[in-house]
């Protein structure tokens, strides 16, 4: 009997990154530099000229152009990377869609609820596929916590907070406000997506959202601390702290259930639980005096334990963005997923009524 010829393997997808800065050079060229079997980079531009030099030094095969006119026309770019700033990449993305190209967009997918809505809208009628980079759903300690609460452990769940924070008198081009810099749209996205995620959110409708915006310390104009809660439809709230504007630190995690509690600091989980299965003795309401305590005395059952942030699984966004172009599967981070983190973005942005810092004022501080 003749062997089955065995199926020829996927080429490689053809990359061309859009804006050679933080994230598109120094973040995702080093992410896929062990992944060559599934991307190429084969273009690169920036309209910088010391970026498009540095890129040609390191990707020598690489086109490397000034113009993004030119990068979409180049037939061997299958996939562009919009990593370019803020303010453009709603406006970058329509462009490579309508090019014909799959796009790989960094968040924030745009500044406002109104071009997110354009770009999805684009997307549907695109021949490429659109997709999103909250790459922080893939880090090991969100991950991690999922499985935790997945277990039941903690029974169920109250609140979740979550903080990003520091201290930094920040002075890029991501503290001005008219090029979409601020908190909010730059790492904001991140925790916002992770929220979500934990509420389960759109597809169970959020109740609440709530937001305050304030300017700490970077020197530019947008704000640089960010507070956003969200209730959940089952009434779960999820307190997220976003900035350069905290001197104090915080745990990464903290969460709250009815059977216990977790939270994350550096690379350790530290979880406090009673044994699901472990049935508690009927403990009677006493309506009567309550003589010198709250309550009455009580021993439960604590299990407390902490060990290093180790998820079962580690998937990894690339390797999803592989499969989903070449083997046709579905990316985990839906459209509709990252359109509902820009509304809770626009959301915040009413409700906090923050106004731009004149930036002459701020400079003289």
């Amino acid at each position: 009997m003749a062997k089955a010829k065995a199926r020829p393997k996927p080429r490689p997808i053809r990359l061309g990154i859009l804006g050679l800065g933080r994230a598109g050079f120094r973040m995702q060229c080093r992410e896929i530099a062990d992944k060559q079997e599934m991307f190429e980079v084969v273009a690169g531009c920036d309209i910088y000229e010391p970026y498009r030099r540095r890129m040609a030094e390191r990707f020598p095969a690489c086109a490397i152009y000034r113009n993004l006119r030119d990068l979409l026309a180049d037939p061997h770019v299958e996939l562009v990377s919009v990593a370019t700033r803020s303010l453009d990449h709603a406006k970058h993305a329509i462009m490579a869609l309508k090019a014909g190209k799959h796009v790989l967009l960094e968040k924030p997918i745009a500044t406002t609820y109104a071009d997110a809505k354009k770009l999805m809208a684009a997307a549907k009628k695109a021949k490429g596929g659109l997709f999103i980079r909250h790459s922080r759903r893939f880090d090991p300690e969100f991950l991690h916590v999922r499985e935790i609460i997945a277990s039941g452990i903690l029974g169920e769940i109250k609140e979740i907070k979550l903080a990003r924070i520091g201290y930094q008198r920040r002075d890029d081009w991501q503290t001005m406000a008219k090029y979409g810099g601020g908190q909010l749209l730059n790492n904001g996205p991140h925790p916002i997506d992770q929220g979500l995620q934990f509420l389960g959110a759109p597809k169970k409708p959020l109740k609440d959202i709530w937001g305050s915006l304030q300017l700490v310390s970077s020197v530019g104009d947008a704000e640089d601390h960010a507070k956003i809660v969200l209730r959940g439809a089952d009434g779960a709230v999820v307190d997220i702290e976003v900035g350069n504007g905290s001197a104090v630190g915080v745990p990464d995690v903290v969460i709250w259930g009815t059977k216990g509690g977790l939270l994350v600091q550096g690379k350790t989980i530290t979880v406090r639980y009673i044994n699901p299965k472990r049935k508690l003795p009927p403990r009677p309401l006493n309506e009567g005096s309550p003589g010198d305590t709250f309550g009455s005395k009580e021993e439960l059952p604590w299990i407390e334990k902490s060990f290093p942030i180790q998820p079962k699984t580690r998937p990894n966004i690339w390797d999803e963005l592989y499969k989903a172009i070449r083997l046709r599967k579905r990316f985990p981070i839906a459209l509709e997923e990252a359109l509902e983190v820009m509304r809770v973005i626009s959301e915040v942005k009413r409700i906090a009524r923050y106004k731009p810092a004149k930036l002459a004022a701020r400079a003289r501080k």
